[in-house]
């Protein structure tokens, strides 16, 4: 098998004292659906942080391509869908602005956008179906719409890794169809997928690979494999979520 895309090995990461991760030990592989599961507090969000470099380690080690998570640079190949942008409905933000913004990283702020950069906004914007709604303010879509956004806001750069946090959440069965679809297509594509979320009702199909965790306080890891989750390990949680990232990106106005 090819070298892991995510290797972790004899994790811990602790808060105050107390354990949220122990003894995570993991290999994600490219073409992956993966969906972290969970009940409120099982480290969900806590091992996501960390895949991403946003959250110190206590113990263990995590390499991403082979590369040790604290030296890997090369961040463009992950991609982050978040539920929402913090922010978006206070700043009158474009839907084109919102998609371009994602290929803005600090060395390149200031520089225009290429065209390579321009045609691939404007193909994922046709993948999710608002190509016609580019100009129009964020905000003015519907939940289900911008959480479409979001997904091609993550396609238009381009990346391998898509890491989405509950991208079902709140929307309606129409707006859930059509996200669901769009999943599809990109595990089509061969994306790995990584999705933290609460249930995989709408998704279980997708899944190739679901991890609960919160096992005990020893071991974190309660399942790892394909669905169906045993029993012992399902959890239906509708309660608080930890978001991933609590702040919004920078965008940058440009018309295409």
């Amino acid at each position: 098998m090819n070298q892991p895309i995510v290797s972790i090995e004899r994790l811990c990461v602790e808060f105050d004292g107390e354990h949220v991760l122990e003894d995570v030990t993991l290999d994600f592989h490219a073409g992956e659906f993966i969906a972290l599961l969970g009940p409120n507090g099982s480290g969900k969000t806590t091992l996501v942080r960390t895949i991403l470099g946003l959250q110190q380690i206590d113990h263990g080690k995590v390499s991403l391509f082979g590369i040790p998570v604290r030296r890997f640079k090369d961040w463009q190949r992950f991609a982050l869908v978040p539920q929402r942008l913090p922010g978006a409905s206070s700043i009158p933000v474009s839907v084109w602005e919102t998609v371009m913004s994602g290929n803005i990283r600090p060395r390149n702020r200031w520089r225009p956008f290429s065209r390579s950069e321009k045609q691939a906004a404007t193909a994922a914007l046709t993948a999710v179906d608002l190509l016609n709604r580019r100009h129009d303010r964020l905000d003015t879509l519907s939940g289900g719409q911008q959480r479409r956004v979001l997904v091609a806001r993550s396609l238009a750069t381009n990346a391998d890794v898509l890491v989405m946090d509950e991208p079902t959440a709140g929307l309606d069965s129409a707006n859930v169809a059509s996200l669901i679809a769009l999943l599809d297509s990109i595990k089509a594509d061969g994306k790995t997928i990584i999705i933290v979320t609460h249930e995989l009702d709408d998704i279980e199909h997708l899944v190739t690979r679901a991890i609960v965790l919160g096992a005990s306080k020893h071991h974190s890891v309660g399942f790892d494999g394909p669905p169906p989750v045993p029993n012992a390990f399902a959890h239906d949680h509708h309660h608080h979520h930890d978001a991933i990232i609590d702040q919004a990106p920078p965008v940058v106005g440009m018309q295409p």
